[in-house]
């Protein structure tokens, strides 16, 4: 009766890792679908992006700076290994989406039902969830969750 009661804790693990791993590829895929078109929409100045940084008085120079970043953050995030450069990356997109959003706001240039201030939030909580998902391959202090779950040998 123990074996199989051992047997269903093991798959019920395995499956919650599986679930969290799927649920951290999905998030992330979401994130780095949506800051690649902004970025690449950014440096073609495409679309309303133009008018978007006209409207919060940025010179037009910043769609440049703003997409070559972007870009590289999301190869950052993709990439395997380099955990403190991801660190950086998600940490650099988190501030680039609510300087955003902020930007909007204190310009009094929501968009049409909020958008402008819906989205880049919208991002940041992606960008959020998908930092908090990462399996431990993906984090830096991977060894040191290892040591504290190995038994302790003083009683």
């Amino acid at each position: 009766m123990s074996t199989i009661i051992g047997a269903e804790t093991t798959v019920n693990a395995e499956t919650r890792h599986r679930g969290k791993t799927i649920a951290y590829w999905t998030v992330t895929l979401l994130l780095v679908i949506s800051i690649t078109l902004s970025g690449i929409g950014q440096l073609m100045r495409y679309g309303g992006n133009v008018d978007l940084v006209k409207n919060i008085g940025f010179p037009l120079y910043v769609t440049s700076i703003l997409g070559t970043w972007k870009l590289l953050g999301v190869i950052a995030i993709i990439m395997p290994g380099f955990p403190r450069l991801k660190e950086w990356a998600y940490a650099g997109i988190f501030f680039l989406m609510m300087g955003a959003a902020l930007s909007h706001a204190f310009a009094d240039d929501y968009g049409d039902y909020g958008f402008n201030l819906i989205l880049p939030l919208f991002y940041a909580a992606l960008n959020i969830a998908s930092w908090a998902l990462r399996p431990g391959s993906r984090k830096m202090c991977k060894e040191a969750v290892k040591l504290s779950a190995a038994p302790s040998y003083n009683q």
